[in-house]
């Protein structure tokens, strides 16, 4: 099997996730409450994804913070991101799945939340792994919270399972 990754691929994920009309397209498509929630890629490259949410009265719990299934809808956009950038138009293609998540709320999510995951290289060496010997493979990306003053409002971790699949894909 072939581990090339097209840059070409890449780079028009990178553009698609990171202009917010398109993301907003493609969010109606495949993930409508990441629509309604207000969600936005704000950086997208081979090591990092960034993303935002609001706090607004759709993505709200009763306790007047952001309800903790948006928060973690973000936090696995930030990591799911780097995987659909790096299998995009892949041959063959990539099964992506996420295994495992774990999850840690620091402090109460009020405002604007960011979301960053730095493990993009991480992915990009699982998913060549995967296309060289066609076995599964794991990464585990860490995705950090922080409020607008920098503060931590939770940690996420995400278990994905990787696999080329057999065939023309």
């Amino acid at each position: 099997m072939s581990n090339q990754l097209n840059p070409k691929w890449i780079g028009s994920m990178q553009k698609n996730f990171t202009t917010t009309w398109k993301f907003r397209l493609i969010l109606c498509r495949i993930l409508p409450m990441g629509f309604l929630s207000g969600m936005k890629v704000r950086q997208l490259d081979e090591e990092r994804c960034v993303v935002t949410v609001p706090y607004r009265w759709i993505n709200k719990n009763p306790f007047r913070s952001t309800f903790w299934a948006v928060l973690g809808m973000a936090a696995e956009m930030s990591s799911g991101a780097l995987l659909a950038m790096y299998t995009f138009r892949q041959k063959p293609s990539i099964a992506m799945l996420i295994v495992g998540t774990t999850a840690k709320f620091i402090k109460k999510a009020q405002g604007v939340t960011t979301f960053t995951c730095t493990d993009g290289l991480k992915v990009r060496k699982a998913i060549e792994k995967t296309l060289e010997t066609g076995e599964p493979e794991c990464v585990e990306c860490l995705v950090t919270g922080k409020d607008k003053h920098g503060n931590d409002v939770a940690e996420f971790t995400f278990m994905w399972s990787v696999k080329a699949r057999s065939g023309k894909g």
